[in-house]
């Protein structure tokens, strides 16, 4: 049994005529439009510079090299690290596994969860507030530039998105069984899914629902944390692992955060006299707010905050939107044909007091601030699909060992972390001799293999007469680990500089043990 939460009272007027063949396949192309026009948009944009000019950033080679790995060593590395990112690693393998298809593999299924998402978004908006805002909602989530960033990442927050928007379209439909089976997937995908159900028992509270409802959601989200625990209590055991090197939220997260909000608010009082304001709000705002608050706020205590942990939360902003713009439409005049309505005064404010725009000024002004939008937009989309919208660039990296390396070069991998630079090009690293390396990351079930220590780091570096260095860029913090710190020194005492070649995010240095630097 369904109990459908409050969406927006119907007037007599509003309802449907008798339908027709003709009314009713008309009907049908346009429920269908606010499923069907953001997923196609979200499509053609996710497809748009889908390679990133053929760069790929760490955390999507540590996906690349995760997902090629024997089922059963995959298997193995998530009892020890990276289970939060399990279930996605193996859909990942799956997908290799049927098609090996480089970039576009990696991405396409965040692509197509993207396309999933807006349409979840549409849907939520014309359940809520309807059709025209339906559509408008999920087209502004999908031009969202944060939207466009992960619909073209390896990694699995595109899926968590989807699966938190549809569990939400569930939760207002009140379909409580498959509310509950979603948003547990959803938080299989990645646990902090789980603070969209903060959101929604908030929804619950500010409509005032039923005790009744209340306690089916109790049911379907107690089910839903249920059936996460046994990820949530092997992950807790990697979390400082997995988190450490996170930081706590700086002045600059918070004032994000603020002006997110603010502009939330700002939304909901724009839209707060619309039949459909009170309904969109109550889901919307919890959504938007909730999650990234309380994460930012947990991580005062214990660092865990990162925005795309919670990207999610961005459909809710689009609902908002998607209802304010649906209103301005209509405010302009734009309503159902027969409906007789004067045009709107546009008022502007001139040296000679205040002007009252005529239709021939208002059309050209609405072209000037369309243009003005997407003269803002578009830089932001061509950014996010540029190697530099990522920390690094891995295969400029590895491009430029290629130029440097000789066969037989040791490696060296400043700090160990970086070891995953090359994880995603075997070819390249096998050329070259690990001098750090004691357990590969398959052998240790780790990501980047585990090192020898020190005193033999040491030692194997001034056997080899030439060293290919991968290290961060200059001006990052230095590791103090003791294995990190003979690296260091070993290079600076026994060994000179021969080349340096600076790249996105990273510098590959060549070093020469004893006479000159050529041949």
């Amino acid at each position: 049994m369904t109990s459908q939460l409050p969406i927006r009272e119907r007037a007599a007027a509003d309802r449907p005529p008798a339908p027709t063949p003709e009314r009713g396949a008309r009907r049908r192309t346009l429920t269908a439009a606010p499923l069907a026009l953001p997923a196609l948009a979200a499509l053609l944009l996710g497809l748009w510079g889908l390679t990133r000019q053929g760069s790929l950033w760490r955390d999507e080679s540590v996906t690349w090299q995760v997902a090629h790995r024997p089922l059963d060593d995959l298997v193995a590395l998530l009892g020890r690290i990276d289970a939060v990112h399990g279930l996605y690693y193996l859909l990942m393998h799956g997908v290799f596994a049927l098609w090996d298809g480089g970039l576009v593999a990696l991405r396409l299924p965040s692509v197509l969860a993207t396309a999933l998402a807006a349409a979840g978004v549409g849907a939520l908006g014309a359940l809520l507030a309807g059709r025209r805002a339906g559509v408008l909602a999920g087209v502004l989530f999908t031009l969202l530039p944060a939207t466009q960033q992960y619909a073209q990442e390896g990694r699995s927050y595109a899926l968590v998105t989807a699966g938190v928007v549809w569990g939400t379209y569930l939760f207002q439909r009140g379909k409580w069984s498959a509310y509950g089976v979603v948003l547990c997937l959803s938080c299989w995908l990645h646990e902090f899914a789980a603070l969209a159900l903060v959101a929604h028992g908030l929804t619950l509270a500010w409509l005032r629902v039923p005790r009744r409802t209340w306690l089916r959601w109790g049911t379907a989200a107690g089910a839903a944390l249920f059936g996460v625990v046994p990820l949530a209590v092997l992950s807790a055991g990697q979390a400082e692992r997995q988190l450490g090197w996170l930081g706590r939220p700086g002045g600059a997260m918070w004032l994000q955060f603020a002006g997110v909000s603010a502009l939330g608010v700002l939304l909901c009082r724009l839209t707060r006299r619309a039949a459909p304001g009170r309904a969109v709000s109550a889901l919307a705002l919890p959504l938007l707010i909730a999650p990234p608050g309380l994460l930012m706020t947990a991580s005062l205590l214990k660092p865990w905050y990162v925005d795309r942990y919670v990207l999610y939360s961005l459909a809710g902003l689009a609902l908002l939107g998607g209802l304010a713009l649906d209103r301005a439409l209509a405010d302009a005049g734009r309503l159902t044909p027969g409906a007789r309505v004067s045009a709107p005064e546009v008022r502007v404010v001139t040296a000679r007091g205040v002007r009252v725009l005529t239709a021939g000024v208002r059309v050209p002004l609405a072209c000037l601030m369309a243009v003005a939008v997407a003269a803002v937009w578009l830089p932001f989309s061509l950014e996010v699909r540029s190697p530099q919208s990522r920390k690094d660039d891995v295969a400029a990296i590895a491009h430029a060992v290629a130029r440097h390396a000789r066969p037989g070069d040791a490696v060296l991998f400043l700090p160990a972390r970086r070891r995953e630079w090359l994880m995603s090009y075997p070819r390249l690293y096998a050329r070259l001799d690990d001098v750090a390396l004691a357990r590969t990351p398959a052998a240790s079930r780790t990501l980047q293999g585990t090192e020898l220590p020190p005193g033999t780091i040491r030692h194997r570096l001034l056997s080899a007469n030439r060293v290919i260095a991968l290290a961060d860029p200059e001006g990052q913090p230095l590791d103090p680990f003791e294995e990190e710190v003979v690296k260091r020194r070993t290079l600076a005492e026994g060994f000179r500089e021969c080349g340096r070649e600076r790249v996105w995010g990273g510098q590959v240095v060549v070093y020469v043990r004893g006479g000159g630097c050529g041949g």
